[in-house]
């Protein structure tokens, strides 16, 4: 399990693989934000996008399990302080690839048992940037 002590600057890991579909992108947005380019392919065709597109609150939902997944539930996570400079860069589209990279920016020990860790999570597509967050991440303190 790592701990707030087991972080450090510069530390990055990548996870994660989840290829997006047609279908979950056309449920994701009709429950959650249907706008014509995520919920009507005719629609999505005329837009600015020329087709259909995730919405970018689904990219960001599919990174958060992916960041779940593969490093919260194994750490002692105690939550978040916020999310700063939420960016979607690129649209996601069907078929596409999302992956995760995790950077530490900093760490504050911060007084008591829990410390902050500053960290940049970026989801990628074929390598590229899709959609980027920085977020001020608390993690219980090995020994506070």
């Amino acid at each position: 399990m790592d701990y707030f002590e087991d972080m450090a600057v510069g530390d990055t890991m990548e996870f994660g693989s989840h290829t997006v579909t047609r279908e979950e992108i056309l449920d994701f947005a009709e429950q959650f934000d249907p706008q014509p380019f995520h919920v009507d392919e005719e629609a999505a065709e005329r837009s600015q996008f020329g087709g259909l597109i995730a919405s970018g609150w689904h990219t960001a939902s599919l990174c958060m399990r992916m960041l779940v997944d593969n490093h919260l539930s194994e750490a002692a996570s105690a939550g978040a302080r916020g999310v700063r400079e939420l960016k979607w860069i690129r649209p996601v589209r069907p078929g596409d690839t999302l992956t995760c990279r995790l950077e530490v920016l900093d760490t504050d020990p911060g007084d008591g048992p829990i410390g902050t860790v500053h960290n940049q999570l970026t989801g990628l597509v074929d390598g590229e940037p899709v959609i980027r967050w920085k977020a001020d991440a608390m993690f219980e303190k090995r020994e506070a």
